[in-house]
């Protein structure tokens, strides 16, 4: 006779750190609170949750009686909460110290919002690496959940995946609950009495099965169509009726199962995350193979038993695929040291609670989901290091120049910076600032991200469209949308970096278009740095220096006949091409940031931005002509394909007679410092990091 199947279904909501109010408000209507609602009512249905701190943290304080209800859930015992890193980060990716601290922080926060210290933990976009487990351990978590395809990775069939095992590192035991990608892909797009089945199909002989489901509550509301199937159709009425209908289901938390069976064995599991993460991971060219073989292998029936040695790439591939997010990862790696260098007493809880911030995962890679194309979350973990990145150095002063090669790309980097500013200049052939910081408003100016080569731009030749199993939606993995029209242009990469002051050369009779390759001058006073050039019949000096309020850049070019020089500078606006930003020429505006706009002999433009809640001021010595326009980079979302404007690419153009020449460039932030002192402090639970 086949035993009872228990049903571990868990759940995980999160936010990315710096989304729009408006789109977590959005996320809570039509999903969060539905939800909740619905769970209410079905006090013998138990189910796990998660939620990222800062999420929890920010319902809690606008939407009380919404989240009073799953506090009532947790407290009669229907709800079991699942903890994790506060701030959502992949653990993997930030050091051991802070994978103990963000998880302590989270653990402290479910307990004082919801009287719950959680001894399971969700894994950030179940990114598994071993190097993990002892700080779980450490924090108090005694069991995660990863994908069921991370174990077949190890060696073990479908058939065992019934149960949890358990791991070990460096003397510490972790169990890993293995999460079913067929019930991932069911609930809730399948038919709920379809899923009920499948779920019941799990039973097995003398074994008393768990049928293990954990993911996005976003599923449940917020992907397309999915509100009006869950809720308006019913579909998740259905489901936990048929579920408690059943004389085969019972549902039951990870702790009760983990205490009530024993464990399946010992395992270690190789590093990855899920199927589709393991692609995205890729360059464009390996990810399209990959896709491929996949494909093919699929359409001969051959694909489920050959899946665990078919593997892609896997989650720290972003940081060497983008070098935006490598660059911000490797400065909050540097700030992390900083901090865990101060003495105890000067590590305020405002420093962590801004490390914290600069770790959340979301703006460091890109695939379906994931936030390294939207700048708002770029902007988010940037306000949180140039902020961080002040405040220690108000305690812990550093020198006004540095140089050291932080991204590990082969090519230091100068960082030049006073109380107010701070450039970084890559020592390359560009010789180009890639970070430029306003500390009063916390805004890094160089964030900005260059036009790839995308594997999925491939997808867009095939025109929408969807596919749906039976009678059920179709998942947004499933789905091809336009959400802009998109043209080839738009899909053009990059062939140089977009960052400020990239030059080029132009003879007069535009026979020589060349760009400048720059060597360090060493020669160059202490508070600037210097680069030059040779150049087809010509010579070109630059050089860079943060003086009070502004920078400087100082070009001194010689040309044996008639030539001109051109220089692209690409500013991170925050109002992008929305209707708060603007430029501001000769005390008219001609245009908002998502325009094109040409000036043919200008010598100063502001650029107004009232997300910013400033102003940058551009002059120049000289007269140039000068061209600005929206920089956009096509991405994909559950939504469907979008452009998206990274930047405002100023283009200045100087036509230069024989001769020697000096030209300077002065480019100053203007705009005051937040307040931070209304800020909630309930949102920090007393954890010492």
């Amino acid at each position: 006779m086949n035993s009872p199947v228990a049903l571990l279904l868990g759940v995980h909501a999160h936010q990315p750190v710096g989304n729009f109010p408006e789109v977590v408000d959005d996320a809570h209507a039509r999903c969060y609170r539905p939800f909740l609602e619905t769970l209410i009512e079905y006090p013998e249905f138990k189910f796990t949750i998660h939620f990222s701190g800062w999420l929890l943290q920010y319902l809690f304080d606008k939407f009380p009686q919404d989240m009073a209800l799953l506090a009532r859930m947790v407290a009669r015992g229907q709800a079991e909460v699942f903890g994790g890193g506060d701030t959502e980060p992949v653990l993997a990716a930030i050091p051991a110290r802070d994978r103990i601290g963000q998880i302590r922080r989270l653990s402290a926060r479910t307990q004082m919002l919801l009287g719950a210290t959680p001894n399971g933990a969700w894994l950030t976009e179940r990114v598994w690496e071993s190097l993990v487990v002892p700080a779980l351990s450490e924090a108090g978590i005694r069991m995660v959940t990863v994908d069921d395809y991370h174990f077949l990775c190890a060696g073990k069939q479908p058939e065992e995946l019934l149960g949890y095992f358990s791991t070990e590192e460096e003397g510490h035991q972790l169990d890993l609950f293995p999460i079913s990608e067929a019930l991932r892909y069911r609930l809730p797009f399948a038919p709920a009495p379809e899923a009920v089945g499948f779920i019941e199909g799990q039973s097995r002989e003398g074994r008393r099965a768990a049928a293990i489901y954990f993911d996005d509550i976003e599923k449940f509301g917020i992907w397309p169509q999915t509100h009006e199937w869950v809720y308006g159709k019913g579909w998740l009425r259905q489901f936990i009726e048929g579920v408690l209908a059943s004389n085969t289901i019972q549902t039951e938390h990870f702790a009760e199962y983990q205490q009530r069976e024993r464990t399946q064995g010992v395992i270690y599991l190789p590093t990855t995350s899920y199927t589709e993460m393991n692609e995205w991971t890729l360059p464009a060219p390996q990810a399209t193979r990959y896709a491929t073989l996949v494909d093919e292998q699929k359409a001969k029936g051959q694909y489920d038993p050959f899946k665990p040695y078919i593997r892609g790439g896997i989650w720290r591939n972003f940081l060497s695929r983008y070098s935006e997010a490598n660059w911000m990862h490797r400065r909050m790696l540097s700030l992390s040291r900083r901090v865990q260098a101060l003495p105890l007493a000067q590590r305020s809880s405002r420093l962590i609670d801004l490390l914290y911030q600069s770790q959340a995962n979301d703006a460091y890679w890109h695939g379906l989901f994931g936030g390294l194309y939207l700048p708002h979350l770029r902007r988010a973990i940037y306000n949180a290091l140039v902020e961080l990145e002040r405040g220690i150095d108000t305690v812990a002063p550093r020198p006004d120049v540095q140089r050291e090669d932080l991204d590990l790309d082969g090519h230091d980097e100068i960082f030049l910076h006073n109380d107010t500013l701070q450039i970084v200049v890559r020592d390359d052939a560009d010789a180009a600032i890639i970070e430029f910081d306003a500390y009063a408003l916390r805004h890094n100016f160089g964030d900005t991200l260059r036009r790839r080569d995308e594997h999925y731009y491939r997808k867009m030749a095939h025109g929408e469209h969807a596919h749906v199993q039976g009678d059920g939606i179709a998942s947004a993995h499933d789905r091809v949308r336009f959400k802009h029209a998109i043209t080839p242009t738009d899909l053009e990469a990059d062939r140089r970096p977009r960052a400020l002051f990239v030059d080029q050369w132009i003879s007069a009779d535009d026979s020589h278009r060349v760009a400048p390759h720059y060597v360090c001058d060493p020669a160059t006073p202490a508070v600037q740095v210097a680069f030059q050039a040779e150049v087809p019949g010509g010579f070109v000096r630059k050089s860079y220096e943060v003086s009070d309020d502004r920078i400087l850049v100082k070009y001194t070019v010689r040309c044996t006949q008639d030539c001109r020089i051109e220089t692209q500078i690409n500013l991170a606006m925050p109002s992008c091409d929305g209707f708060l930003g603007r430029f501001v020429y000769e005390g008219q505006i001609p245009g908002g940031f998502g325009e094109s706009l040409t000036l043919d002999a200008a010598n100063a433009l502001v650029l107004e931005d009232g997300v910013l809640g400033g102003s940058v001021e551009l002059l120049l010595s000289q007269p140039a002509r000068l061209g600005a326009a929206p920089l956009h980079t096509v991405s994909q979302s559950e939504d469907g394909f979008e452009k998206i404007m990274q930047a405002v690419t100023i283009t200045l153009e100087w036509a230069l007679p024989a001769g020697e020449h000096d030209l300077v460039v002065s480019m100053q932030p203007i705009g005051a410092a937040p307040d931070h002192s209304k800020s909630s402090t309930r949102a920090t639970p007393a954890v010492v990091a």
